[in-house]
């Protein structure tokens, strides 16, 4: 979805600095002073695009810093599940095991 934000973003933004400059050239103003226009607006619309990129940066680093809480909480939850199954399977040989060893000794004798 923000994929496709960008993208018609960068369209729009791709196309207006288009029209201006088709409009600045067609403008009647001397070449030195549409030069200036245009070399203004390229560093405007570059301004605006770095300005861009590094909000998509951001917000990209927020999301996967999201991304990896959520999946450290996960993993921390797993282990403790299974920490827990492991010592419920550990009780449970060791009765096996005090059963045996009681059955071993009757035969024993």
């Amino acid at each position: 979805m923000q994929n496709d934000n960008g993208n018609v973003l960068l369209a729009l933004l791709t196309g207006a600095a288009i029209g201006a400059g088709i409009g600045i050239l067609y403008a009647p103003d001397k070449g030195v002073e549409t030069r200036h226009k245009i070399k203004r607006k390229v560093e405007d619309t570059g301004h605006d695009l770095a300005e861009r990129l590094s909000h998509a940066k951001d917000e990209l680093t927020k999301t996967a810093n999201e991304k990896k809480d959520v999946f450290d909480r996960k993993l921390d939850e797993a282990i403790a599940t299974m920490s827990y199954k492991a010592d419920d399977i550990i009780d449970k040989l060791e009765r096996k095991l005090e059963d045996l060893k009681a059955k071993n000794s009757q035969l024993q004798k």
